[in-house]
């Protein structure tokens, strides 16, 4: 077990919208009463990227009717992109720990207050979930998605030399001091999910990996495109892989 760098007060759950009116209402109360029952001083930043269907409208209700105290939707009115939202949603949270979640509940709360206590009682600065190590679970991932997912992370696993096999899933939390020195970020769309991993563990910062589960969508689409990300998320590899082994240490966290 590490030495805490420091209590943690307010988990921020960041969470990219973008035409998600039907899957909201239950994501966020899954989240919320997972949260409020455990105690876990938490706000949840909802960003609307650009929707075109009522997920601002459903937002402001969930927030004035009370059903969500802790919800804080914003808009993301700049250019759009998943990476944009998320960095929108970083910029506009407060605590000092942020985990990403999906909006389309993919992700298990419970997993998210599994973050929480590596971050805040054993002291990491980075929590990754794996939902392919012993102990996860993963329920209905289309076949030819998970045979290209499986094939990328390999490839960054390979190309990092790092133990980490589910790099691409956004899903993972960071202490705020994290999220500060991996900056700027410079993905705006679905390659920020390497981005944020990979820059903070070239950086060195403290990190772990813990099973996790998934679960696909049942109401909407997904927004990821793979024939269109491929050369992003290429791209987003090689930088950090030249820091890694040409900055001479200059991007390294100072301790």
């Amino acid at each position: 077990m590490l030495h805490p760098p420091g209590q943690l007060e307010l988990f921020s759950v960041v969470i990219p919208a973008r035409d998600e009116e039907e899957s909201l209402p239950s994501t966020l109360d899954d989240i919320y009463t997972t949260f409020q029952s455990l105690e876990i001083p938490h706000e949840i930043i909802v960003v609307d990227d650009g929707s075109s269907d009522s997920t601002w409208d459903v937002l402001n209700e969930l927030k004035d009717s009370g059903q969500i105290p802790t919800l804080n939707p914003v808009q993301n009115k700049g250019l759009h992109g998943f990476g944009r939202a998320i960095i929108r949603g970083i910029d506009h949270s407060k605590g000092d720990a942020v985990v990403i979640m999906m909006a389309d509940a993919s992700d298990s709360p419970k997993d998210a207050v599994k973050y929480w206590r590596l971050l805040n009682d054993e002291g990491y600065e980075c929590a990754f979930g794996s939902r392919f190590v012993k102990g996860s679970a993963v329920h209905d991932y289309p076949k030819f998605k998970l045979l290209v997912n499986r094939m990328a992370n390999l490839f960054i696993k390979r190309m990092f030399n790092i133990p980490l096999n589910d790099t691409t899933n956004a899903f993972k939390a960071y202490r705020r001091n994290v999220l500060n020195g991996i900056r700027p970020f410079l993905a705006p769309h679905f390659n920020l999910t390497v981005e944020l991993p990979l820059k903070a563990i070239v950086r060195e910062y403290s990190w772990t990996i813990t099973p996790i589960s998934w679960r696909n969508r049942q109401f909407g689409v997904a927004k990821l495109k793979i024939k269109e990300m491929g050369s992003r998320y290429f791209f987003i590899c090689m930088y950090v892989w030249l820091e890694k082994y040409f900055s001479r240490g200059d991007y390294k966290r100072k301790k």
